[in-house]
């Protein structure tokens, strides 16, 4: 058993039959290679042999009463894998059938009577250049209050295998559950917290005002500069309040080509500043096709994992995050990269001082669902300059190819979640030898996502020619 801690439960809590607060997305499988065709039963045998790998597998929630407290997860005695698989049938359908189906499932919540994740077995290609004959894909949704992008990477590195030799099998450690803890030694731990709250968010406010100052004082020009640039987000079409629709686009870039044109820009480019410019050129295009004015620069949220130097816990959310401005109102596509480079240097300050896991263990995650709820009911997105425009999550993960029982992972579209006011979600997810670009749109906010997934190619071409052309003169 162990307790929620402020950020993960706030993900509960934010969540609505219009949010649904998963992330996961499609992993597309290619099994050509193999002997005979892999049936869903072969894949629950291999994912139970692999359930002692995470915990949020067999935990569910424990909530007080009242939400007097953040919640708990609790082994679940009634545990039953076949409660979490199902299997669907595409009898023939190709890519667009897919993408059709996991929209539908990305927009359904997940039950909280039970753990919280859920796995749709597909298979049935028909003939499609963008999926494998021998193939299958898995529609995978787990809750973010179980995992962020950085530990979810982590955990699908665990469950899938680096070589296309099955193992020999082995027993799985034999799991007991843990029995579930008495009601009044919640309550008594809720007290305690509670009583906490006002010291705690008295420090959390002391730290920030102190790093904003002496950043302010040791730069104080540009940093007002850039503060400006984030304190308010340009109102858009996409940052309004959500319908219950989602859908997912994708589009892949040679990780070489982008590392020669991070090199080509100037030697201290990092690839996480290549790939805010180019979904900022994409949006810029996107937003000027569909007549949204572009005079003012959008901003974006940044998560920022916090994994390698807490190393808390394999899994939840360890996440900080941070405010950028996209410098869309730049028409250097090269020169807004180095623009884009700067604003991430000065955000990370501000950064450490409001890290988004300190900020919400200090304040209640039942605060944050009363506003958000506010937020969402009286429909203040549509009325209100938002904070931020979309969040962008850039993943690095394996460089090389990863199996199951000898079946090659050879696509994924990763998913993440929307929040009322941002109808757009981007993660860029490194995975042998490419950076896929996903982004999760609610469609009646973000018509023609097809458009801007294509367009970030068409960014990336833009990009080249213009480091190009600067070599020339």
């Amino acid at each position: 058993m162990h307790q929620l801690n402020e950020l993960d439960a706030s993900f509960l809590f934010l969540e609505s039959e219009t949010t649904p607060m998963h992330i996961g997305g499609v992993y597309i499988f290619d099994a050509s290679e193999r002997e005979k065709a892999l049936t869903f039963d072969d894949f629950r045998d291999y994912l139970n042999h692999r359930l002692h790998l995470a915990g949020f597998f067999r935990q569910k929630l424990m909530t007080l009463p009242f939400n007097l407290d953040r919640p708990y997860w609790i082994d679940d005695p009634d545990f039953d894998i076949n409660q979490h698989l199902e299997s669907v049938d595409l009898q023939g359908g190709g890519y667009d059938a897919l993408m059709d189906l996991a929209g539908e499932r990305l927009a359904t919540l997940l039950p909280r009577t039970r753990p919280l994740w859920q796995v749709t077995w597909i298979d049935g290609f028909g003939r499609d250049t963008l999926l494998p004959v021998d193939g299958f894909a898995l529609v995978v949704r787990v809750h973010h209050a179980a995992v962020d992008a950085f530990s979810g990477e982590e955990v699908m590195g665990k469950l899938l295998e680096y070589t296309p030799d099955t193992p020999t099998k082995t027993r799985p450690p034999a799991w007991q559950p843990e029995p579930a803890p008495r009601a009044e030694q919640l309550l008594t731990r809720a007290s305690l917290n509670l009583l906490r709250k006002p010291f705690q968010f008295m420090t959390l406010t002391q730290s920030t005002m102190t790093a904003a100052l002496r950043d302010l004082l040791e730069h104080p020009i540009g940093r007002l500069r850039a503060a400006r640039d984030v304190l308010g987000a340009p109102r858009t079409p996409f940052n309004r309040n959500l319908t219950e629709r989602r859908r997912l686009h994708n589009t892949s870039i040679d990780l070489a080509r982008l590392k020669t044109l991070k090199a080509a820009i100037g030697p201290d480019i990092s690839l996480n500043d290549l790939v805010l410019g180019i979904c900022a050129e994409a949006l810029n295009r996107y937003m000027v096709r569909h007549g949204i004015d572009t005079r003012e620069s959008l901003v974006a949220l940044t998560p920022v994992s916090v994994r390698s130097r807490s190393l808390r816990q394999p899994t939840g959310n360890q996440m900080s995050a941070m405010l950028v401005s996209l410098a869309t109102d730049e028409p250097d596509p090269a020169r807004r990269v180095a623009r884009i480079r700067d604003n991430t240097r000065t955000s990370e300050n501000y950064r450490e001082a409001i890290a988004a896991d300190r900020l919400t263990e200090r304040l209640p995650s039942t605060l944050v669902a009363l506003s958000t709820r506010l937020y969402s009911e009286f429909h203040l997105a549509q009325h209100y300059q938002p904070a931020f425009n979309l969040p962008i999550t850039n993943v690095p993960g394996p460089q090389v190819p990863l199996y199951l029982k000898g079946a090659r992972l050879v696509h994924q579209i990763n998913s993440a979640p929307l929040f009322h006011g941002a109808g757009l979600a981007i993660l860029a997810q490194s995975y042998a030898g490419a950076v896929h670009v996903n982004l999760t749109t609610c469609p009646d906010l973000v018509p023609d996502g097809e458009q801007l997934a294509e367009l970030i190619e068409t960014a990336v071409e833009a990009i080249e020619a213009n480091v190009m052309a600067g070599m020339d003169k």
